[in-house]
């Protein structure tokens, strides 16, 4: 068997065990924090945007430490962020009876402003990065603390506006699964994280072989191939919730995972024992953080002016756009990332 096929059988075995267990995981953590009572608190909300994402933080560990793929830990990152606001051009296309950006609530405009305010961040400190201005503590970027801070800011704003706007929806929510017990739900949750983990550390590995055997940069591999296999469960639990009707928790699953995905950068960074994880990094990784500005800018702008009308009866204008954004960045990836 070639390198090539190898690495690819790999990487479609690992996706699969990732989108499986990670559809598993999301669905015992809402379980979890059902029964513990902790689904309509701050502590709540953060454990369950951590949810989805747990591939994702397991696959950058994994690259800054065993794999030494720092490009790959970043690339994974930034790129399931544009992965996931592209996935809002597929809610439009699914939900036929009406525009998402007229149906979905303004409250996601705050989710997706504070991913703009993080993201920007995180594409000027790449580029500083890269001409050598980049500032320590030891071997942790300064840029790391200032994610963190805004990443807690976020969630505390975000959870209270909820709060404000949807008491009632929280209260609805209590008893959701009588039939399951919670050592069930734990027990079931604790081993589709052992999954996640497991396909997790292995994701990177796989990653460097597929950049090897295929000749392509470590930086295009990350944004495009492992940031999609480590989506797979915001993919599923956002589709999930379309087919229920549940628009909104679809919208909000995408941009609050976006938040936590950009927070991994600061746990990357704490993990990596070579430096500042930016200073070993491509630059063109702020074009991935640029898509992502330019693509939540693009949601602000729908969600606001909620345009009714649709192209060819398929999308909305703003999913074109969106669309467009995605195939832009994907193809300056690999014709630039060499």
């Amino acid at each position: 068997m070639s390198p090539a096929v190898l690495a690819w059988s790999q990487f479609f075995v690992c996706a699969f065990l990732i989108g499986v267990a990670g559809t598993f995981l999301s669905r015992y953590g809402d379980v979890i924090a059902d029964k513990t009572g902790m689904g309509g608190t701050w502590i709540g909300l953060v454990l369950m945007a951590s949810v989805t994402s747990l591939p994702e933080l397991v696959t950058g560990v994994s690259a800054v430490t065993t794999a030494d793929a720092p490009d790959i830990a970043v690339g994974n990152v930034l790129g399931a962020c544009v992965i996931n606001l592209g996935m809002i051009v597929v809610l439009d296309l699914l939900h036929r009876s009406e525009s998402v950006y007229s149906r979905a609530s303004q409250g996601h405009i705050l989710s997706a402003g504070f991913g703009v305010v993080l993201a920007g961040f995180i594409g000027v400190s790449v580029l500083l990065a890269e001409r050598g201005w980049a500032y320590a503590i030891g071997t942790i970027g300064l840029y790391s603390p200032f994610i963190v801070v805004v990443y807690l800011v976020a969630m505390r704003t975000v959870y209270q506006y909820e709060r404000r706007q949807r008491e009632a929806f929280v209260e609805e929510r209590v008893e959701r699964y009588p039939e399951m017990p919670l050592r069930r739900a734990v027990g079931r949750y604790a081993l589709a994280a052992a999954v996640v983990v497991a396909a997790g550390l292995w994701l990177p590995h796989i990653g460097e072989a597929l950049a090897a055997s295929m000749q392509w940069e470590e930086t295009f591999v990350g944004t495009l191939f492992v940031a999609l296999a480590t989506t797979l469960p915001e993919i599923t639990v956002t589709v999930a919730a379309l087919r229920i009707g549940a628009l909104d928790l679809a919208v909000s699953n995408l941009l609050g995972s976006n938040l936590f995905n950009l927070l991994i950068l600061a746990i990357d960074d704490v993990f990596y024992p070579a430096g500042p994880l930016f200073s070993h990094t491509s630059g063109l990784h702020a074009v991935s953080a640029l898509s992502a500005i330019m693509m939540s800018g693009v949601v602000i702008v729908g969600l606001l002016y909620r345009p009714t009308g649709r192209v060819f009866r398929t999308v909305g204008w703003a999913s074109l756009v969106l669309l467009s954004i995605y195939l832009l960045n994907a193809s300056f990836l690999y014709l630039y990332s060499g």
